[in-house]
Parts: C-alpha cells; sequence; structure tokens
C-alpha cells in the first residue's frame, strides 16, 4: 500500500508542480476519509490539484461549476414527471457520484450552497420526502475563490466545518514556476494522472487508519490545543468537538502515510494549521497580527500556528 501511495504522490506532483506538502496534506485528507476546500486566487492551480487527486483516487467523478444561478436541484437532482407511466421519476444529480469536484463553491448562493450539507456529513440525501444514499466511498474537493473577490458568497461556518482540511496553494516558488514555464502548456495537453488507488486499496486502508495508536501524552496535547482555542480571549470561535475528532482522524493517517503505526506530536503539528485554520475565529484579529508583527497579506501567520507556538508538547 505505501507503494501505491508514493505512486499517487508522484503522479500529483507532474500535475502540480513545486507544492509537494500542499499535495501530502490534500491526499492525507482524502484517505482519512475527509472532504477538501482549496482556497486561494484565481489561476494557483486549484482546479488542477482536484482533477489530479480525483484521477489518482480512481473513483468515479464528477464536476460541478458553482454559479450565482446555480439550483440546489442542479446538484442534487429532482423528480421529474413521466407521461409514459403517469408518475414522477426521480433522475439523480451529480452528487451522486464518489468524488464530487465542487469548483468555485462560494460563487453559489448561500441556499444551493446548503445543498450540500446532508451529503458531506451523511453520505446521503433527503429528497422528496424520501432518503437516498450517495455512492461510498464519497468525497468533495471544493475550490473557492477568497472572499474579497468579486461574485463570491462567504461559506457559513456549519458549511466550513465540514470540510477536514482547507488549503492555499499559493505563488510557486521560483524553480518550480521556470520548470511551469518551459513545458508545453498543460492547458492544450494537460496531464492525466494514472489511477493509483482502488476501492480495495481505500477500504484497507481505513481498517488499517483504525489501529494506528494514539497515546495518551499525544490525546492530551490535542486536547490542551483545543482547550487553548476556547479559552483564549483572542479567539472567538474555538474547535469544536467535530474539529477535534477531525485533528486526531488526520494526524493518525499523517503517521500511516509515514509507514508507522504511532502518532507523535510532529503528526499533529503537521495537519493542525490545514485543519483548524478555517474553523477558528479571532475576535480582534487586526490586534493580534499587529501585536506580533504578522504581515497576513504574505501569509506569514495564522491563528492556528500562533496556538501551536503558544501550547507545549509536554504538559507542565
Amino acid at each position: 500500500m505505501q507503494d501505491k501511495i508514493q505512486k499517487a504522490l508522484a503522479q500529483t506532483r507532474r500535475a502540480v508542480l513545486g507544492k509537494d506538502e500542499q499535495i501530502r496534506l490534500a491526499l492525507c485528507c482524502l484517505l482519512s476519509g475527509g472532504h477538501l476546500l482549496l482556497e486561494d486566487l484565481p489561476g494557483m492551480g486549484k482546479t488542477t490539484l482536484a482533477h489530479a487527486l480525483a484521477g489518482v483516487m480512481g473513483l468515479s467523478f464528477r464536476r460541478i461549476q458553482f454559479t450565482s444561478d446555480l439550483l440546489p436541484a442542479d446538484i442534487l437532482g429532482g423528480s421529474v414527471f413521466d407521461p409514459s407511466s403517469g408518475q414522477f421519476r426521480f433522475h439523480e444529480g451529480p452528487v451522486f457520484c464518489q468524488v464530487l469536484m465542487a469548483d468555485e463553491i462560494n460563487r453559489a448562493t448561500p441556499r444551493t450552497q446548503s445543498a450540500l450539507l446532508e451529503a458531506m456529513e451523511e453520505g446521503q440525501v433527503s429528497l422528496d420526502g424520501e432518503t437516498r444514499p450517495l455512492p461510498e466511498p464519497f468525497f468533495v474537493i471544493a475550490t473557492q475563490n477568497p472572499s474579497e473577490l468579486a461574485g463570491t458568497f462567504p461559506l457559513p461556518e456549519s458549511q466550513t466545518d465540514r470540510f477536514l482540511m482547507c488549503l492555499s496553494l499559493g505563488y510557486p516558488d521560483p524553480a518550480a514556476e521556470r520548470q511551469l514555464l518551459a513545458q508545453p502548456d498543460l492547458r492544450l495537453k494537460p496531464h492525466l494522472p494514472e489511477a493509483c488507488l482502488s476501492l480495495a486499496d481505500l477500504q484497507a486502508w481505513q481498517l488499517q487508519l483504525a489501529q494506528v495508536h494514539l497515546g495518551d501524552a499525544v490525546l492530551d496535547y490535542v486536547q490542551r490545543l483545543i482547550d487553548f482555542s476556547r479559552t483564549s480571549p483572542r479567539i472567538q470561535l474555538g474547535l469544536s468537538p467535530r474539529g477535534g475528532l477531525a485533528i486526531v482522524r488526520a494526524a493518525r493517517c499523517h503517521a500511516l502515510m509515514a509507514a508507522r503505526d504511532y502518532v507523535t506530536p510532529d503528526d499533529v503539528q503537521a495537519v493542525f494549521a490545514a485543519v483548524t485554520d478555517h474553523r477558528l475565529s479571532a475576535s480582534d484579529r487586526l490586534d493580534l497580527m499587529a501585536e506580533q508583527g504578522v504581515d497576513n497579506k504574505a501569509g506569514h501567520r495564522t491563528l492556528a500556528e500562533w496556538i501551536l507556538d503558544s501550547v507545549n508538547v509536554l504538559s507542565a
């Protein structure tokens, strides 16, 4: 299985250059059984990464371009009258797949965004008085533009909390950008990743994941991080129990991807920012940044990094 994981990472790196850490965390998110949110400026490679991840997973895949006029029925489907039978027949929407790519999810209205809430949390859709299960596994890989850009609707906390991780790619480093500029335009001849994992592989991985040991010392560390997020006067919205479970699940997967059957504090720290930053809300972010000399536009500091710096790995 480790060979297949490394092959999946290599295939994805061919599509998205110079973003090894983000790619590793993105694959960790999906292998953990969670949904992934990619947030960045247009043209940074979010959609390319989402396509590559869907390709290496070897699962059924559908893409929806979210726009302001998109309706919930365009995602979930609906009942249409069939004249031949004289009855209404349900037609499945694109959500009935194993990997759903929600491109520019925050360009849709809140009503349409909320159509995914039940699907992401419970793996089912309730329509016309009937509950219909979605295929297993079911992953949402969503991209969104920064909320300050025109034509966007902010995702509510109930929506963002359902994403296991939120990642940003950022600008490529000079070496990666040089390689990107020197090669043929991938939009004209895109790299199509080879499927590296199967449904049986994912099911076997989940069984292994449940066996990864999480010691008391690491659990204590996770609880101190969670408690700090809830009690710090600088943080208005701390981590929910769902957020705590997400940290543990992602840390277990990070350890397993490193061929270990136990979690260390390093695993927790490696996934912490990706799992928690989109769940946290600062009570006075500008004061916090000014106090610590933070240039937020340059991406030098996040609330999650501040929490990690403030909480000792070992209990006092």
